[in-house]
């Protein structure tokens, strides 16, 4: 077992099995030797040693142990059993170091077959491939996998963990309607039918975000919840229809209270399950993460930062970089790549939108001192060669500035992209995860980088009619220096919105919202919204500001990314206990399936038929 297992084991362990069993077959260990003691589980191996010794391995939750049988048995794999025998140290020579109670087994034992079982479509050993599609069919035998009851283990114990961290600091946990209203948050909503009141609709909730303001109106003051929510969008690795996620609000806080709120849960989450001390989580601005990083989720597991060669190409005859901004990333030992892969990255840039690609490859041709040339006895260029199609129209002075200003030494690839300013930088931003985030899971597998994403822009485009759009949501605070600005120049404006950030995935989302009537109607006026639409929208939220509301923020922590990321997965489906594919298909149970004729009356609905 490693020590994942080991950590995930420890955090779920009961003192003592019950019922038909008093040891858990994982907890077995040389402690307990010359016991008598009772097991139960699945038989994961049979293996007959003669015609009168049988060895039978017995799993449940906690680990495997090995039972050794004084004859052969009928025993076939996944038959439920109850094993009762005496706990001896195993022969000299024939100890099993990959399991946690490889030191001894179950001797003279007893067997009662509690359940047989037919043959499992796939294997659940340790090291089982079978299809995805498979395993989600019969997800109730995929869980009995070893991995899989540690990644639902892991998830029971950071629930534990995040819900002491919040009683922790004066949080009360509060549970919130999943039939709701309609909410302005953007994502599609998951509509339902109302029996009683035919022709209405409830809508199940994209997140509590208005709930929970208005528990900070009604004097809650410190509010949490591990929240069910539910967004009807095309799923993808991160994403399901149904998430988790840890909501957070509080009254008479800063964004910097807010942060620390989370700091804290977050540190103890990751003491239990990777006993890291002293976890640092850092903070950058939004225009820090798009000007170094190409995106506001940025993978800090290793470097390669955008580089601005402004001041390098300003003057430059080379048409290409005549652009709002070049800038650059590059790529250490990079230098190696074939000419088809420089063609796929180039290919690649201009699918994500870029009208071009420049690839130089930096060579090492000399040393300081010895330089060839008499003009240029120190030159740059003397000592390291630039290979590009583009080199013969760069001056020498540009080429000896690039190397200057890239730090390049020989052996590097360098890759350049210019253009409109956020496009260009976001463009590097993905060539950059795609070059480097296998390079940081194999550096160390174990790094997690925290940061938090602070200063969002408050409008982000524009919609069809338009109209400014909420970069967050229509609640969010600009920071109060920039409010003259709202009127003037208001994609100039910062909004107390915050991001939490791990490993390039975004963990959540926050802001200090806005309690202000006379804010909240500039804001609106803003974003096209008039004060009918604002009544009819979420007038309910909007009359109880009316009565004092607070200054009041929150956040919500994405947990299943979260557990994903912690438990090593690149998929939220694998600590997801009962996913849905990527085509949104329940394979269990079939789901979502056809309503029949009189659920549809009494819901007064009339379903088409399906297209074609």
């Amino acid at each position: 077992m490693n020590n994942k297992e080991n950590q995930i084991s420890a955090s779920n362990r009961l003192d003592k099995a019950v019922g038909l069993r008093d040891k858990w077959c994982g907890e077995i260990g040389v402690g307990d030797i010359g016991e008598k003691v009772t097991i139960c589980g699945w038989v994961a191996k049979t293996r007959e040693h003669s015609q009168h010794l049988s060895f039978v391995d017995v799993r449940d939750r906690s680990g495997m142990i090995q039972c050794v049988i004084d004859s052969v048995v009928d025993l076939h794999s996944e038959y439920v059993v109850k094993v009762s025998g005496q706990v001896t140290r195993r022969p000299e020579g024939t100890e099993n170091v990959e399991l946690e109670t490889g030191s001894v087994e179950l001797t003279s034992c007893e067997v009662e077959v509690l359940n047989s079982s037919e043959t499992p479509p796939f294997s659940l050993g340790k090291y089982s491939e079978a299809d995805e599609s498979v395993r989600l069919r019969y997800r109730y035998l995929d869980l009995r996998r070893s991995k899989m009851l540690n990644n639902l283990q892991l998830r029971s114990a950071i629930n534990h963990c995040a819900r002491n961290a919040m009683v922790e600091q004066g949080f009360t946990e509060v549970e919130t309607p999943l039939l709701w209203t309609p909410t302005p948050e953007g994502a599609r909503e998951f509509a339902v039918p109302s029996r009683l009141q035919k022709g209405s609709f409830y809508v199940l909730p994209q997140s509590p975000q208005i709930a929970k303001q208005l528990l900070m109106v009604a004097g809650v003051d410190r509010y949490f919840q591990i929240a069910r929510c539910l967004r009807d969008e095309d799923l993808r690795a991160d994403r399901q229809f149904e998430f988790t996620q840890l909501d957070i609000e509080a009254s008479f806080v800063t964004m910097h209270d807010i942060l620390e709120i989370v700091n804290h849960v977050i540190r103890k989450i990751v003491m239990v399950v990777r006993q890291v001390e002293h976890l640092a989580i850092r903070t950058m601005t939004w225009k820090d993460a798009l000007e170094n990083y190409g995106t506001d989720k940025p993978d800090l597991r290793f470097g390669m930062e955008l580089v601005d060669l402004g001041e390098v190409f300003r003057e430059t005859q080379f048409r290409a970089f005549q652009a709002e901004v070049v800038k650059a990333i590059v790529v250490e030992d990079g230098a190696s790549l074939s000419r088809s892969r420089l063609d796929q990255l180039v290919d690649r840039a201009k699918e994500l939108g870029a009208l071009g690609l420049v690839w130089m490859k930096i060579g090492s041709v000399g040393v300081p001192g010895n330089s060839s040339s008499p003009d240029h006895p120190n030159s740059l260029e003397d000592i390291i060669s630039i290979e590009s199609p583009v080199a013969k129209f760069l001056q020498d002075h540009e080429k000896e500035q690039l190397i200057s200003k890239l730090g390049l030494s020989g052996g590097e690839l360098v890759l350049v992209v210019a253009g409109e300013h956020r496009s260009t930088c976001e463009i590097l931003g993905q060539l950059r995860l795609e070059l480097g985030s296998r390079l940081a899971n194999e550096a160390n597998e174990d790094a997690l980088e925290f940061v938090w994403v602070v200063d969002f822009p408050m409008f982000d485009g524009t919609d069809e009619a338009g109209n400014l759009q909420a970069a967050h949501h229509p609640f969010t605070m600009p920071h109060i220096e920039d409010l003259e600005l709202l009127e003037i120049n208001p994609k100039a404006v910062r909004s107390q919105a915050y991001d939490l950030v791990l490993n390039g995935w975004e963990l959540g989302s926050g802001s200090i919202r806005i309690h202000s009537n006379e804010i909240q109607s500039r804001v609106f006026k803003s974003l096209g919204i008039t004060q009918d639409q604002a009544q009819e929208r979420f007038g309910f939220l909007l009359s109880a500001f009316r009565y004092g509301a607070p200054p009041h923020g929150g956040f919500a922590v994405g947990m299943d990314r979260l557990i994903a990321l912690l438990a090593r997965e690149d998929n939220i489906r694998e600590v997801i206990a009962f996913p849905k594919t990527q085509s949104g298909l329940d394979m269990m149970t079939g789901a979502p399936k056809a309503l029949s004729k009189r659920n549809l009356q009494e819901l007064g609905l009339n379903v088409g038929p399906k297209p074609n």
